[in-house]
């Protein structure tokens, strides 16, 4: 007959479980991209769009605290484009990366 368990030796058992359970919910999911996915599509577009109009409002407010208008506003256009498209073309290659799968000659 095996004796039985003391009982501080239970409760850290127990307690460990449930902190085991909780850093378990706690882990951030990875967002996986589908290659036809709509959502993806959306995010790329929201990425440039946001890039032009972040670029617009800071050229806007250029121009009104330096009276330099408007090529504070044609600046921030030109600036906030060339962001948005790096994002873009950022997240399109992790997306093709991603779709490709692991690469089997990568370590690590």
């Amino acid at each position: 007959m095996t004796a039985p368990e003391d009982p501080t030796e239970e409760a850290l058992r127990r307690l460990d479980d449930r902190l085991g359970a909780l850093e378990a919910s706690q882990t951030r999911k990875v967002m996986s991209f589908e290659p036809g996915g709509s959502g993806a599509a959306y995010r790329l577009v929201a990425e440039l769009v946001g890039g032009v109009l972040g670029g617009l409002g800071f050229g806007w407010l250029l121009d009104r605290f330096l009276h330099t208008s408007p090529f504070g506003l044609i600046g921030g256009v030109l600036i906030g484009a060339g962001i948005g498209v790096a994002l873009v073309v950022r997240s399109a290659s992790a997306m093709s990366d991603a779709s490709r799968g692991p690469d089997p000659g990568k370590e690590g």
